[in-house]
């Protein structure tokens, strides 16, 4: 067949056409080979949708090289093709026309709130400070004032170059106190002069996007009562260069306990931070942080805009550099998480980690109780045998029980491995439950014959790391706002296989993470803290009583595959966080008992309950509020969304 006149015409198109087809030809061999060798009970639709996405919206010019603006234009090329933030950034930030249309948006407005930006300083280099004011002054959104604190600086041109902005724009307010008293009393002197309604903290040194107002007022305008809002963030550097971008969740509790995520660009109600004392002298390095563990005990109406609003200044003496600039931050933030503790009456211990900014709060087991472990099988007594094993040789915590639940075993030798351990411990109870395998069906049942406060699912498939797993997820699960909590589970090559779902990935769920190192730090220390995600895996999942029953338990319609999901959903659906534990550690030699999704009838199956999550949950479409929408669903390492 011969190739149409524009492709002789254009060697690059026909070039792209070329490599594409080949990419095509490589993307059937590669779908073939993960449903041979796949092991997530995700497996047959998931790898090929992933596949598919990648070659034809995200990642297209990975096989395909782009025309550069050289070829198309003559002109040099402006956005590095191996740079995905910058991509990002040619495709996002705002055009003059975009600043047209929200200044008129700003006239259809039915709120248009005054906001003061708080704005503390102590001898600012002039660069950076005439960028932190000029960038306010360049906003936008008209309906603000600048409230500056001058922490009695030193210097005669910093100065100089206040009052000149003060003379430039009546908006511009100064106070100049007369001792210094560092950032929050700097800051509490910037509030006194205040009068919006919301108030917005900026460094001495960063830089506001012109439209970051626009975007506060725009929340407000859609929803008057909103106490905080808090945006996305990246960082600038001298030459104006922006990297590290942190895409951020929405509201996020546990999350906000493991790191102070909501920072910039944070603005609040006014009249309640007045409310709540303003900013605290003696936690100077996290005043913002114990500032909003204080707000948001008052408050649950908290609005995130997933858009980089805020720019923070990387140079030697910021924050943004380094840890060693301010050490003091970590003990100030470790005060402030522990205070949080005693006020809202949930004993327990924070304490910072080895990586900068990060914490884990341990609670005191308030409520102790029988844990019933439930662990389905069908034979697999070598996988049954190392599970319990581990199980009770490893296991700190004594309160619990196991309910194996024989799903009609018929192999000799494992029959005999769970009569063997049947009469080794008291504290195993074999229940026998001979029907065709359903997930659902099958743990509903052996928790109608439990009794303890306390659920614990389990694979047979798992091993024991960490001595006190148990423990530790009670310390969560005993906890009135938590529903399902979840665990760090690595294949035996010490690589991830869970750390949290993220609903959305492959068009309904996967795990995040997924094949990263054990040790390594995730998206943003992800993979070090307390994360809370919408769904964790049945692998190994804990939940009160209460909780279960009070949803229904999980789905019988949903018999293989999405059921925890499902569940977590639900679970999340009435109120409760649900939450993810790094420091619960288990192997996972991941669905071997139940086998690949290889014949039609078991592709079927799996297609229809893709089907059900997607009509009942909207997965597809939905934004999962524990994800950044602009972060990538193609795959499950946290990539920039393009």
């Amino acid at each position: 067949m011969e190739e149409p006149r524009y492709l002789k015409d254009s060697p690059i198109l026909a070039e792209q056409l070329r490599q594409l087809r080949v990419a095509k030809k490589a993307l059937r061999a590669v779908v073939h080979e993960y449903r041979v060798v796949e092991r997530s009970k995700f497996a047959r639709m998931r790898s090929a949708w992933c596949g598919l996405l990648e070659l034809f919206t995200e990642g297209s010019t990975r096989f395909m090289p782009s025309l550069t603006e050289e070829e198309e234009t003559g002109a040099p090329r402006a956005v590095p093709d191996d740079d995905p933030y910058t991509r990002w950034m040619a495709i996002h930030n705002p055009r003059e026309s975009d600043f047209e249309a929200m200044r008129a948006e700003i006239g259809r407005f039915t709120q248009t709130p005054l906001i003061s930006i708080i704005m503390p300083v102590y001898n600012t280099p002039e660069k950076y400070l005439r960028a932190a004011i000029d960038s306010v002054r360049q906003q936008i959104y008209p309906h603000w004032e600048l409230c500056i604190a001058d922490d009695n600086s030193s210097s005669r041109r910093h100065r100089e170059v206040l009052a000149e902005y003060a003379a430039l724009d009546p908006r511009i307010r100064i106070v100049y106190r007369a001792v210094n008293g560092h950032i929050s009393h700097a800051s509490n002197s910037a509030l006194e002069l205040a009068t919006g309604e919301f108030v917005g903290f900026l460094d001495h040194d960063d830089v506001l996007a012109r439209e970051a107002l626009y975007e506060v007022a725009n929340i407000v305008d859609r929803h008057p009562d909103a106490d905080m809002i808090y945006s996305d963030e990246d960082k600038i550097h001298d030459d104006d260069r922006r990297t590290d971008p942190y895409f951020k969740p929405d509201w996020c509790p546990d999350s906000f306990l493991s790191r102070m995520y909501t920072c910039h660009f944070g603005v609040y109600r006014r009249s309640l931070v007045e409310a709540v004392g303003r900013l605290r002298p003696g936690f100077e390095g996290s005043q913002d942080y114990d500032l909003v563990l204080r707000l948001t005990e008052r408050t649950t109406r908290i609005h995130h805009i997933p858009k980089i609003l805020y720019h923070w200044r990387v140079h030697p003496a910021s924050m943004a550099s380094g840890e060693s600039s301010k050490p003091y931050s970590t003990i100030a933030a470790e005060r402030a998480l522990n205070e949080a503790l005693v006020r809202r009456n949930e004993p327990g211990v924070a304490r910072s980690l080895p990586d900068r900014g990060i914490y884990v709060v341990r609670y005191e087991i308030k409520s102790p109780g029988l844990v019933n472990v439930i662990i389905p099988t069908r034979d697999h007594g070598e996988d049954v045998d190392r599970c319990l094993t581990t199980l009770f040789e490893k296991t700190t915590n004594r309160d619990f029980e196991v309910l194996l639940l024989d799903n009609g075993s018929t192999d000799p030798g494992s029959l005999a491995v769970f009569e063997r351990w049947a009469r080794k411990e008291k504290r195993i109870r074999i229940v026998p439950y001979d029907v065709p395998f359903n997930f659902s069906q099958i743990n509903n049942y052996a928790v109608a014959r439990s009794n303890g406060p306390y659920l614990l699912f389990l694979n047979n498939d798992t091993e024991i790391i960490t001595p006190d797993w148990m423990e530790a997820m009670v310390e969560h699960a005993q906890r009135s706002t938590i529903g399902a909590v979840g665990a760090l589970l690595l294949y035996p090559d010490g690589s991830v296989q869970h750390a949290g779902v993220v609903i959305g990935l492959g068009g309904v769920a996967g795990h995040s993470h997924k094949y990263y190192p054990g040790d390594a730090p995730g998206y943003f220390s992800a993979l070090k803290t307390v994360n809370n995600y919408s769904a964790v895996t049945g692998a190994c999942m804990m939940v009160r009583r209460d909780v279960f029953e009070s949803v229904g338990g999980f789905d019988e319609k949903l018999a293989f595959a999405f059921n925890d999901v499902d569940f977590c959903l639900k679970v999340r659906q009435a109120g409760y966080q649900n939450v993810f534990l790094p420091h619960v550690r288990l192997y996972h030699y991941e669905s071997k008992s139940r086998g690949l999704e290889t014949t039609p009838e078991k592709q079927a199956r799996f297609e229809r309950e893709v089907n059900t999550m997607i009509d009942r949950w909207k997965t597809d479409v939905t934004p999962d509020p524990c994800y950044s929408p602009n972060l990538t669903l193609a795959h499950e390492n946290f990539a920039i969304r393009l």
